[in-house]
């Protein structure tokens, strides 16, 4: 390649990074997973499209695990474990026996439906049973879910890598031979010493960063999101899942009080979204969009039975001894996002030689795009209706600011809806827990700093700041006057989440 093709190469590439980021804004307002518009990009600018060749299904393999990998990475350093820790349980059952149950019911459906042999069907099943963390991730940022139900939702998109990746290998296996006692065997081995080997590093590396001065801040979130790759090619080397002790590392690195964590996140949230522009992209360029047309029933059926009947199912089966509310189980039962993480499991019986796996994987695509199109949008009137997401709901404010980072404090915003009991309540009756406060309202279009004697309103938008360790209690007292009035704790209500 000579230079002048160089800078050509790079020209197109930063112009699709650039549209593709200019893009997302808009798959954010309507609730869309930004991957719909990654993918279009790359069908447009692909064969049918603006003519970019790319067939190679085996770079396409290698190009997206690297790139699931960062994206987990991303996904367990923006994990608080205090959301995810009693969850911990069931979000283990839904990634092994839910991913199973949604696997054998959806190649049931795949071999009577459209006549698939086993083999394929199965892969097929096992492709499709896996949640996607970027899309996930994405839609947990503007959906503010209850922190028990979007713990859950993080912890398994987060965890069913890893199995999902076990049984696709052992399918893609030319003929097909399986033992299951061999494949339990297999399935556990991976999953133990992934897992270990995850946690291992993780401690071992916040252990580390917190006794060696490096010379640059910026060097911090460098060597944060280093220990999680360490453990993704640890685990895989040591033919273990690279995918869970990648974000068991992350999670642990997250949740050990490192230095310059806002930085680390905004790094870390950083990649993850050129992790998922490239894979989309490239993905994208490796469909044919015209072999697409003669699979588009086969990948609506596919996708009718796994979101109505495959997921559910798992889900249910999942969660049951749990005892977690029906409707928390109708909402992460809808909310199983398809990404590029079924789209890159499809390329791997496609290396392997299967036949008739690009069928597979233009089935997946459809899958992928149509059902996406229906459940993003979808998400936050669904958890409205279930009274998922109260009115007095606060949200997270991503912000980068040193100062911020410096005294290890969070901003948080909340409207004030009615029948809330806040309203007359003045800032010092509200009685925040120390050093929370009220920073800002805004009120019928005006901003202003309140004063202690300033009530709040019906219509207030507060801007709160707090720390790290008082943000569950001041949006507990918030739920508690919000519910019972500033009287609240005499009425024994401590503003628990429901």
């Amino acid at each position: 390649m000579s230079l002048q093709q160089l800078y050509l190469v790079l020209l197109a590439g930063g112009l699709v990074l650039l549209a593709s980021i200019v893009a997302t804004r808009a798959a954010t307002r309507v609730g869309l997973p930004s991957l719909l518009l990654f993918l279009g990009v790359g069908v447009i600018v692909g064969e049918d499209g603006l003519g970019l060749q790319f067939d190679n299904y085996l770079l396409a393999d290698h190009l997206g695990t690297v790139a699931l990998a960062i994206i987990l990475v991303e996904g367990g350093l923006t994990t608080r474990f205090s959301d995810v820790r009693k969850v911990l349980a069931p979000a283990g059952v839904l990634a092994t026996v839910g991913v199973a149950v949604s696997m054998a019911v959806t190649a049931a459906g795949a071999h009577l439906l459209l006549g698939m042999d086993w083999q394929l069907a199965l892969l097929l099943g096992a492709v499709v049973s896996v949640t996607d963390a970027a899309a996930v991730f994405s839609v947990l940022r503007v959906v503010p879910l209850p922190r028990r139900v979007a713990g859950l939702l993080e912890a398994e998109s987060g965890f069913n890598d890893a199995p999902a990746v076990i049984l696709v290998l052992m399918f893609s296996v030319t003929p097909l031979e399986l033992s299951a006692g061999h494949a339990l065997v297999e399935l556990a081995y991976e999953l133990v010493v992934g897992a270990a080997i995850g946690l291992g590093c993780g401690f071992l590396g916040s252990i580390a960063l917190r006794h060696i001065a490096l010379p640059a801040s910026g060097l911090y979130p460098l060597a944060t999101f280093g220990i999680g790759m360490v453990a993704f090619a640890a685990g895989g080397s040591a033919h273990a899942s690279g995918f869970l002790a990648a974000y068991l590392a992350a999670v642990v690195l997250a949740n050990t009080g490192l230095p310059h964590r806002s930085a680390t996140r905004s790094f870390a949230e950083g990649l993850g979204w050129l992790a998922q522009i490239g894979l989309f992209v490239l993905l994208g360029l490796l469909v044919d969009p015209g072999d697409l047309g003669a699979e588009l029933v086969p990948g609506i059926l596919i996708g009718l039975v796994l979101l109505l009947v495959a997921r559910p199912l798992s889900v249910f089966l999942s969660l049951f001894a749990y005892r977690i509310p029906w409707r928390e189980q109708v909402f992460v039962s809808w909310a199983g996002l398809r990404g590029a993480v079924p789209i890159v499991l499809a390329t791997f019986p496609i290396v392997a030689g299967v036949q008739d796996s690009v069928r597979l994987l233009n089935i997946v695509f459809i899958l992928v795009v149509v059902y996406t199109l229906v459940q993003g949008p979808s998400l936050g009137l669904l958890a409205q209706r279930l009274g998922l997401i109260t009115k007095e709901a606060t949200r997270e404010i991503q912000v980068e600011a040193a100062p911020l980072d410096v005294l290890d404090a969070e901003l948080i915003t909340m409207t004030v809806h009615e029948p809330s009991r806040l309203h007359n309540v003045t800032v010092l009756e509200l009685r925040l827990p120390d050093p929370s406060v009220i920073t800002l309202i805004i009120r019928d279009g005006h901003t202003f700093v309140p004063a202690p004697e300033t009530r709040i309103a019906i219509g207030d938008e507060l801007l709160i700041v707090t720390t790290t360790k008082t943000r569950a209690a001041a949006e507990r007292r918030l739920r508690a006057v919000s519910r019972r009035g500033k009287l609240a704790h005499w009425f024994n209500e401590f503003g628990e989440a429901e």
